[in-house]
């Protein structure tokens, strides 16, 4: 009795092991990059599923021990695909709701604002007003309005 191995022994087992990692570490920096380990997952849980299916079918043929391995490895695969697909999931939702944010802001900045005309941004930086030591030197309107205000307050306080 010859047994040998399944043929997704090693495989399956090193793809799974290797989707949890890179899932686990990658979901902490891009969510998207889950997409990676889990075709990873699937292909391992592919991979395995077929060489239980060729076990099942001939169990004198393979060794029991690769059977147990193959078994593991699904397991593990079948976490990965479950967290690797939570994260991908999260991932798109969080880019969907963004993505609804600005553009929502772009379009209401479109029907409230003119973007063609800029004079909104040099007027502010030219609205300081200067209020004068000397008042004969400085015969501007926005002074005597300020000026006529002050005594309004002024009267209002007495």
């Amino acid at each position: 009795m010859n047994q040998n191995k399944l043929p997704a022994d090693p495989l399956s087992l090193i793809l799974g092991i290797l989707a949890l990692v890179i899932g686990i570490a990658g979901c902490c920096c891009y969510g998207i990059t889950a997409i990676i380990p889990l075709a990873m997952a699937i292909i391992g849980l592919v991979a395995a599923n077929r060489s239980l299916r060729e076990f099942g079918e001939n169990p004198e043929a393979y060794n029991p021990q690769s059977r147990s391995n193959v078994n593991t490895a699904k397991i593990i695969n079948i976490i990965a695909v479950v967290l690797n697909g939570l994260v991908f999931l999260v991932a798109i939702g969080v880019l969907a709701i963004y993505g609804t944010l600005l553009s929502s802001a772009v379009l209401d900045g479109l029907d409230n604002g003119d973007f063609e005309d800029d004079d909104y941004y040099y007027e502010s930086e030219y609205e300081t007003t200067i209020e004068p030591e000397n008042s004969d030197i400085w015969e501007d309107d926005t002074y005597i309005i300020e000026e006529e205000l002050d005594s309004i307050n002024l009267d209002s306080v007495q």
